[in-house]
């Protein structure tokens, strides 16, 4: 990217021989920027007061005086612009001044001498020289040469017919896009292969441009002109593409209509010239002040059509054109203040590149064409796939392996390497989940046989610890007075839970087994390779489908074994704490037996605990015969 102001140049033309020299004066430092010192006569008919200001100076890149020849003015100010376009940046030039200056002389040129050739025609000259120069890159030109007249924008190149009038040629629109780019809409672009055919171009538009009579300027233009050259380059192989483009801009005079002693439509001409020129100003000024957020670039076709060049993507640079005489020296201090205003505004331009999609689109088929080839003769490649390749391959199976849907497809292409790199994956995938559903199986079937052990561990250690004094008699009673309580209902549904666990792994033992043998018929297969990799993928499809289905499954019965051995871990910390407070009641209600069959052991504490147990161990013999009778 280049960021620089707007080159401001000047312009001294030549006196007339009716004309009066005013008083100037010119600085040219090498080391600086050029000063030019305008001198405000004091005789002047119009008339100052006393105090006025007699003397102006302003700052110019460089300043061209009365005997400047044209090819130096082109190698100044041209040269260096034409340069930056053939690199691919955007470019202007435009001449700004009042009737009379020499706007057009330096634009376009003179028609006597071949030596008095203006900007136009020398720039078109270097730019094909360099063209034919430089055999690196393919470049391909293009002229189109728009007239503004009257806020009209005209197309001067129309190939279909010669224009007997300015209202025979079509009219130019201008449109905007959402991008805020401006489109202009009938206006043709000729192509030029040689600087001849250019140079054609330029002669056929100059014919059509409305000039006129006034008593400024005995052949006056009455219009803007803009002549752009548009250069596209490409490198042979590469599919990057730069477009530029170069505005030449001819500006209308700026004068005032007192002066100008026109009347009619010459009148109406001036008006619309100098609206144009006003609203060019009012741009300028907005660019030029850094707080300002709108600029009115619409008010006028002019100003649209130079958005770019003013304040935007392009290298600009501005020639004010002045005729210091007596007569005109408030018109070229007003020139010289506009130019000081375009020296303040700053331009971004960047390299115009992009990516020829025609080119990318024909490479990309060309590529499918050789792979497709090498599917079908059965070449092997030998080069290994990108680390990009791969990636995007570790991507297109991750998507298909995660989609639930039936019709989706694998699309890799016709390359033999990536059909065999996602065959591998595929069958590692598969391996993995047939390990991961055994482990959920053998996981499943420990989990209900660990339950059941730790079911009759519960028991053992009760058995153990009461077994001596009637525990087991203890614990059935205990059972069945709490029938109807959570430690039965957990009973029945571990039982319920493991009758319908066992026959859904034996079928999902057939299903995986299934499996194998398909994929074991899948690699003798031998069909042509189209077909081949059609029944690959249907078989994938349907197969990562079914066993994403089981693999759910099955892991939503692993989340129900382990909510209930959460639940069989509660029962049985409740079942262990209800047993021991039911006994511990039971033995401490029950009265001492006064029977003296007993042996007892003399101590009296030893004895009541004796009688209390046999007491306990009686009343738990009735409950259960009441219980058998029942």
């Amino acid at each position: 990217m280049v960021k620089e102001t707007i080159r401001v140049y000047a312009r001294v033309k030549p006196l007339g021989r009716q004309q009066q020299a005013g008083i100037y004066s010119v600085d040219d430092n090498e080391k600086s920027l050029s000063s030019l010192e305008i001198i405000v006569p004091r005789d002047l008919a119009d008339g100052f007061v006393n105090n006025k200001r007699e003397s102006y100076k302003f700052k110019f890149q460089k300043i061209f005086d009365q005997e400047a020849k044209q090819d130096v003015v082109f190698d100044s100010i041209a040269k260096p612009v034409a340069e930056c376009v053939l690199a691919g940046y955007n470019g202007t030039i435009f001449a700004y001044g009042q009737t009379g200056s020499g706007k057009t002389f330096t634009i376009t040129g003179g028609a006597e001498r071949y030596s008095d050739r203006g900007i136009i025609p020398r720039t078109l000259s270097y730019i094909f020289d360099q063209l034919q120069k430089d055999s690196s890159k393919v470049y391909t030109t293009h002229v189109s040469y728009l007239e503004i007249y009257n806020e009209c924008g005209y197309d001067l190149l129309d190939p279909r017919h010669e224009a007997s009038g300015l209202e025979d040629l079509p009219k130019v629109t201008i449109m905007e896009d959402p991008d805020q780019n401006i489109h202009l809409k009938n206006l043709s672009l000729q192509q030029a292969t040689n600087e001849e055919e250019a140079l054609n171009l330029l002669f056929l538009g100059d014919t059509n441009r409305m000039i006129a009579e006034t008593p400024m300027n005995q052949a006056s233009t009455r219009s803007h002109c803009i002549f752009t050259i548009h250069i596209s380059s490409k490198e042979p192989g590469s599919a990057t593409v730069q477009h530029s483009k170069l505005h030449l801009v001819d500006l209308a005079g700026s004068e005032r209509v007192a002066k100008t002693g026109v009347g009619g439509h010459l009148l109406t001409e001036a008006k619309y010239i100098n609206l144009s020129l006003h609203y060019l100003e009012q741009v300028i000024i907005a660019l030029a002040e850094k707080k300002r957020s709108h600029i009115p670039y619409r008010n006028s076709m002019m100003t649209s059509v130079l958005r770019d060049s003013l304040g935007g993507n392009c290298l600009t640079t501005m020639i004010a054109t002045l005729s210091i005489d007596k007569r005109n020296i408030d018109e070229s201090i007003a020139t010289c203040r506009f130019a000081q205003r375009v020296a303040l505004i700053k331009n971004e331009a960047v390299l115009n590149e992009e990516i020829d999609p025609r080119l990318v689109r024909l490479k990309k088929e060309i590529q499918e064409l050789k792979d497709e080839l090498a599917l079908v003769t059965g070449k092997q490649r030998t080069s290994e796939l990108s680390q990009e390749e791969l990636l995007r391959l570790d991507e297109l199976l991750e998507t298909f392996l995660e989609d639930n849907d039936p019709d989706s497809t694998l699309d890799v292409g016709a390359d033999m390497r990536k059909i065999k790199y996602c065959f591998i994956h595929v069958k590692v995938f598969l391996l993995n989940l047939d390990g991961r559903v055994k482990q959920l199986n053998c996981e499943e079937h420990g989990g209900l046989i660990d339950k059941d052990n730790e079911i009759s561990i519960l028991c053992e250690e009760k058995n153990n610890i009461w077994m001596s004094l009637g525990c087991q008699e203890a614990f059935e009673v205990f059972k069945q007075d709490h029938a109807d309580t959570m430690t039965s209902l957990i009973f029945d549904i571990l039982n319920s839970n493991y009758s319908h666990f066992v026959p859904f792994t034996d079928h999902l033992k057939g299903e995986i087994t299934q499996r194998h043998v398909q994929r074991a018929a899948l690699g003798r297969i031998k069909l042509c390779s189209d077909m081949y990799w059609k029944i690959c993928n249907n078989i994938l499809s349907s197969s990562h489908i079914s066993y994403k289905a089981m693999f759910n499954r099955v892991k939503g019965l692993k989340i129900e074994i382990e909510h209930l051995q959460l639940l069989i871990k509660k029962v049985k910390m409740k079942l262990q704490k209800d047993f021991e407070v039911w006994c511990i009641l039971s033995y401490f209600r029950t009265p001492p037996s006064s029977s003296t069959s007993i042996p007892l052991t003399g101590d009296s504490q030893a004895d009541a605990d004796i009688l209390a147990f046999i007491k306990a161990r009686q009343n738990i013999l009735q409950k259960k015969g009441k219980s058998c009778q029942k």
